[in-house]
C-alpha cells in the first residue's frame, strides 16, 4: 500500500516500472514463443535417418554437420582463446593505460567487433582460400571465425580481470610472488567466470555463424576428413536446406539441434562457472 501511495506521488516512476516489466514479460514470451514455433514445425521430421553418418538428398542427414560444427569450434577457440586472453593480460596487468600503443589496441578491437561477418567471410575467401591456398576447409573457416570472436574474447576478458581488486594482487605481492606467478596463480582464477562468459558468446557466434563460413569452409554436407576439407555447419545446413525449399522440416528440426547444441554449452559452461566461483568463496 505504501509503495502504490509512493508511485501515485510519482507518475513517471510507476510509468517507468511498469515499461521495464512489460519489456521483461514481452522477451520471455517471445523466447517461448520461438522455442514452440521450432518445436511444433520440427519434431514430426525428428527421424531416425535425420541421424545417419552420410548424407545424402534422402535422409538429409546432420550428423556431418554436427562434426563440422564441433570441429570449427574446437579449432577456432584453439586459435582465439590463448591469443584473446594473452591480449587482455598485456592491457591490463603490463601496458600503461594511457599508451597510445594502448590506444591503437582499443581502437583495432572495436572496430573488428563492429564489422559485419560477411565482410571477414569476404576477407576469408581472398586471403585463406585463394590467397594461402587452403581451399574451403575447416582450418579456413575456423581461422575467420577466430579472427571474428577474437575482439569478444580481449574484451570480456579484460573487463573480468579488471573486476579482480587489487586487494588480491598485492596478497600475492606480500607473499613473495612475482608478477607472472600472481597472474596465473591468482588473478586469473579469479576472473575466470568473466573470461569463461566471453568464451560462451564466441561458441554462440561460431555455432550461430553463416556469412563467413559459406565463404571459407564450403558448404559440403560430409563429414570432414581433416583440416582442408570442407565442411557445413549447422547453421549453414539449416540455411541451404530452407533455400531449397524442399526439406523446410528437416531445416526446423536442424533448427531443434542447434538450439539444444546452444543449450547443452551454455549449461555446461554455467556449471564451470559455479565450480570456480565457489572455490573462489572458499
Amino acid at each position: 500500500m505504501n509503495e502504490l501511495k509512493a508511485y501515485l506521488k510519482r507518475p513517471l516512476s510507476l510509468l517507468l516500472r511498469v515499461a521495464v516489466t512489460a519489456a521483461a514479460i514481452l522477451t520471455v514470451v517471445v523466447l517461448i514463443f520461438l522455442i514452440l514455433y521450432i518445436l511444433i514445425n520440427g519434431i514430426p521430421y525428428m527421424k531416425p535417418s535425420l541421424f545417419a553418418l552420410e548424407y545424402n538428398s534422402e535422409n538429409v542427414s546432420v550428423v556431418p554437420s554436427i562434426i563440422s560444427t564441433l570441429y570449427l569450434v574446437g579449432l577456432s577457440l584453439l586459435l582465439a582463446v590463448p591469443f584473446g586472453i594473452g591480449c587482455a593480460i598485456y592491457l591490463t596487468e603490463y601496458a600503461k593505460p594511457t599508451s597510445r600503443f594502448v590506444r591503437v589496441i582499443r581502437v583495432t578491437t572495436e572496430t573488428l567487433s563492429g564489422i559485419p561477418s560477411i565482410i571477414y567471410g569476404l576477407f576469408g575467401m581472398i586471403f585463406f582460400v585463394t590467397a594461402l591456398h587452403f581451399g574451403y576447409s575447416i582450418l579456413a573457416g575456423a581461422l575467420t571465425a577466430a579472427i571474428m570472436i577474437l575482439p569478444l574474447i580481449i574484451r570480456t576478458t579484460e573487463e573480468a580481470i579488471k573486476s579482480v581488486p587489487d586487494l588480491y594482487r598485492e596478497a600475492s605481492y606480500g607473499l613473495g610472488a612475482g608478477k607472472l606467478r600472481t597472474i596465473f596463480r591468482v588473478v586469473l582464477p579469479s576472473a575466470m567466470p568473466g573470461i569463461l562468459s566471453g568464451i560462451i558468446l564466441a561458441i554462440g557466434r561460431v555455432i550461430g555463424e553463416t556469412a563467413a563460413l559459406l565463404y571459407t569452409a564450403g558448404t559440403v554436407a560430409k563429414i570432414p576428413d581433416g583440416l582442408f576439407s570442407g565442411g557445413r555447419t549447422l547453421a549453414l545446413h539449416m540455411y541451404v536446406l530452407s533455400g531449397e525449399g524442399l526439406h523446410m522440416g528437416e531445416a526446423f528440426a536442424t533448427g531443434i539441434i542447434l538450439l539444444a547444441l546452444v543449450v547443452l554449452v551454455n549449461f555446461a559452461t554455467g556449471r564451470i562457472v559455479k565450480r570456480f566461483t565457489a572455490k573462489g568463496l572458499q
